[in-house]
């Protein structure tokens, strides 16, 4: 196993979307058609499919942040629902959850210990 490289949302409104995860992410994508949107976030894709059928709460990837109340209260800034409210996990560790406008589970993680080989 390599470690996470591909994390995607599925999204009723593409065009919506990709505003609003550029907004989000402070990125624009770098792959844009009509089938996927695809997003570089520091060596990890973050990829928005057109939804076709109902997604549940079955896939969570943690964005790794610096500060997470601040990311955590931008995204709300944004629009994002708060779904799991900062949280000290253990040590340092911190974790939180919101729901974009299309109800995909993000999450955000401070960890301190986490290091790319």
């Amino acid at each position: 196993m390599l470690g996470l490289r591909t994390t995607i949302y599925k999204v009723s409104d593409l065009q919506e979307a990709k505003k609003w995860y550029a907004d989000a992410f402070q990125i624009e994508p770098y792959f844009d058609e009509p089938f996927y949107v695809g997003f570089n976030i520091k060596g990890y894709e973050l990829g928005l499919l057109p939804e076709e059928v109902k997604k549940g709460e079955n896939v969570l990837s943690y964005w790794g942040v610096e500060n997470i109340q601040t990311e955590f209260d931008r995204f709300i800034a944004l629009g994002a629902i708060a779904h799991e409210a900062p949280t000290n996990v253990g040590g340092e560790l911190m974790v939180a959850t919101v729901l974009d406008p299309w109800s995909n589970v993000i999450g955000l993680i401070y960890n301190p210990y986490f290091k790319l080989p």
